[in-house]
């Protein structure tokens, strides 16, 4: 079976966060929002995220902010003209739509973190495991499993394990954890599986 290269990581630097636009149903999930933000910052790592001020996007940058870290908003064009623009991060960039905001986010970080969120958060997360399942970058990412928010989309990746869909190297690629410090321990510890994802296949 052919590998892929197991890169020795960078120091984070720098991590993407993708967060919901809404609070969710329990102030649990601001409050772990906040608790990340105020993690990251203390670590002297730069956050990386959507850049509006809607929901636990607000409260993750405001968090870091409070503490004295950067924060760089990366927004689409067409929620800059809205008006959804946090008025006070460190630096800001604007893209014409939600596909080269995302780029750019993947761009600018060592790392991906998703907190508990809707159809985006998930998309995003995923997009981001794709490719470091396929080595087209060698990042981790993780979530902040609040409330056991994300115990339903472990069940998910071990039914696809199960199924013959994913290896179990890819299931497990994604650190779950329930609190900050220890996300981001496991994302600076973590080394890229080093299996492709092709499962009973020639040339696999």
């Amino acid at each position: 079976m052919s590998e892929l290269d197991n890169n020795t990581l960078p120091p984070l630097r720098n991590v993407a966060v993708f967060c919901s636009s809404n609070f969710g149903v329990s102030p649990d999930y601001a409050e772990a929002a906040k608790a990340l933000g105020t993690a990251i910052a203390a670590r002297g790592i730069t956050l990386v995220y959507g850049g509006t001020s809607k929901g636990l996007m607000g409260v993750v940058a405001d968090a870091a902010l409070a503490a004295g870290g950067t924060v760089v908003g990366v927004i689409n064009q067409r929620l800059h003209d809205r008006g959804h623009l946090h008025p006070g991060l460190s630096r800001h960039e604007v893209a014409p739509h939600m596909r080269e905001r995302k780029a750019r986010m993947a761009e600018l970080a060592d790392a991906f973190i998703a907190l508990p969120g809707g159809l985006g958060t998930l998309e995003e997360l995923f997009e981001v495991a794709t490719l470091t399942q396929l080595g087209d970058h060698v990042k981790a990412c993780g979530v902040l499993n609040t409330r056991g928010f994300y115990e339903p989309m472990r069940a998910m990746l071990t039914t696809a394990t199960d199924e013959g869909f994913l290896k179990p190297e890819h299931r497990d690629m994604i650190v779950v954890e329930g609190r900050p410090d220890a996300l981001l321990d496991g994302l600076a510890a973590w080394r890229a599986p080093t299996v492709t994802k092709w499962i009973g296949q020639p040339g696999s």
